[in-house]
């Protein structure tokens, strides 16, 4: 009697595709001959540093380039690339070129992995991703060059121009730096105009998701023609851009701006606006913060970027929906819309769930850290919020988690990336209730 295995769902799919990813990449980063010492990294920080690529995150228990050599980076960039841009994206392109057509099994995983609305959307996206992602990586990495090159020479300049360029495009925030100082970031180029400006434009364009870029592809300027989602994305993160660069003005003018010109404090703003939204670079030193830089920083970070996208956090979409959902409620209505389109009820009801569920998983593992080391509140939460939006900012304590807080640490990392909502899904055995319960109401507020 032939055994009846049922098919993974998508979620699940997903969630065991990145996990066989970043242990195959542990396993990788372990082996001696790519790491610059010319010894074993321990399983325990190989798994974490494999995890912050995969999931794009970009804390580290090591610094890049003071652990690995050529081969050790390179290992971590594909990471980062299989990782940022979904490795069922990459699965199906390879099974394009060899000429093989892809089932309902595959386009219903990839729809799931990209947030796709539409099985017949599944194609488009994957060209728009595969070919958009390297029209925009490569201009990103031809940028840098011109600042990189004359700094480190051709050969080094150039790697160093891919490196990062990818590291920003997919949010990951790794860096090569550490070869002027260990866990320096960009602080090097906290003035240099071309660098941040180019780190900018590629965390953003990353961070907006797939299906806006097809929109304005397919409708160039006139944001008329947009879906909905697409407007809500833009419309969001040009608020988000200004008034983050303003409100970290507004936080760190008398500290970490004092003492810079009007024009080097619009800069190093709008940085720390931007890569807090899920790309882990700094220019700045994020320890010194104030209470409300840090405060801000660890909002930014919880909203993260848009669905669909090389970015994390909780989604800009889900924040917006909750926004409009709070919005119609005080104005006494029943329905909940935009741009005079109106929201479909499941979609806010997976937000509010998303967003409850985000917080809960932040406020457990930011209870673990806490509980078992001695770390400032401020420190520990922005260390949680950072992992679970997939960020990689930290204000230093990476390096002194103890083993557990670093498992802890990299569960959330993992879980931020397949999305925590998805994470649960993926574990929970959903079955249909046969009858409805009764209602009865209860007192709320």
């Amino acid at each position: 009697m032939k055994a009846n295995h049922r098919p993974l769902a998508p979620n699940r799919a997903l969630a065991l595709g990145f996990l066989t990813i970043i242990l195959a990449g542990a396993l990788l980063l372990m082996l001696p001959i790519a790491n610059r010492t010319g010894r074993s990294l321990s399983f325990l920080d190989s798994l974490f540093t494999a995890t912050s690529a995969t999931c794009v995150t970009g804390l580290v228990v090591a610094d890049t380039w003071t652990q690995f050599n050529l081969l050790g980076q390179v290992i971590l960039l594909l990471l980062i690339q299989v990782g940022g841009l979904g490795y069922m994206t990459m699965m199906l392109q390879a099974s394009l070129l060899m000429g093989r057509k892809l089932g309902l099994r595959q386009r219903s995983v990839m729809m799931e992995s990209v947030s796709a609305q539409r099985l017949s959307d599944v194609l488009t996206l994957l060209r728009y991703i595969l070919g958009g992602t390297a029209l925009i990586e490569g201009t990103g990495a031809v940028l840098l060059s011109f600042r990189f090159i004359p700094e480190l020479g051709p050969a080094r300049g150039i790697w160093y121009s891919v490196f990062h360029s990818v590291s920003a495009f997919c949010n990951a925030g790794f860096d090569l730096m550490g070869f002027r100082e260990p866990y320096s970031s960009l602080t090097h180029y906290v003035y240099d105009p071309l660098v941040n400006l180019t780190a900018c434009a590629l965390v953003l364009l990353g961070g907006l998701g797939f299906l806006v870029w097809r929109d304005v592809r397919e409708n160039g300027l006139r944001f008329r023609r947009y879906s909905l989602h697409s407007k809500l994305m833009l419309t969001a993160t040009l608020v988000l851009t200004a008034g983050g660069t303003a409100l970290f003005w507004l936080a760190e003018r008398d500290n970490l701006l004092a003492g810079m010109d009007p024009g080097q404090q619009a800069l190093v703003s709008l940085f720390q606006a931007v890569s807090p939204r899920t790309a882990g670079f700094n220019t700045v030193d994020l320890a010194k913060l104030t209470s409300g830089g840090g405060l801000l920083t660890i909002v930014l970070m919880f909203i993260g970027a848009g669905p669909g996208s090389t970015g994390g956090g909780v989604k800009v979409t889900t924040v917006v929906v909750c926004l409009l959902t709070l919005s119609a409620y005080i104005r006494g209505r029943r329905e909940v819309g935009a741009f005079n389109r109106r929201l479909d009820e499941e979609q806010i009801h997976r937000s509010a769930a998303g967003v409850t569920l985000y917080m809960t998983l932040a406020m457990a593992g930011g209870f673990l850290i806490l509980a078992t080391q001695p770390f400032p509140l401020q420190d520990a939460l922005f260390e949680v919020f950072s992992a679970l939006s997939t960020v990689g900012l930290s204000t230093g304590i990476t390096r002194e988690l103890s083993p557990l807080n670093r498992a802890v640490v990299i569960a959330m990392m993992y879980c931020g990336r397949i999305g925590s909502l998805s994470m649960l899904m993926a574990l929970a055995q959903r079955s249909a209730p046969r009858v409805k319960d009764p209602v009865e109401h209860i007192t709320i507020g």
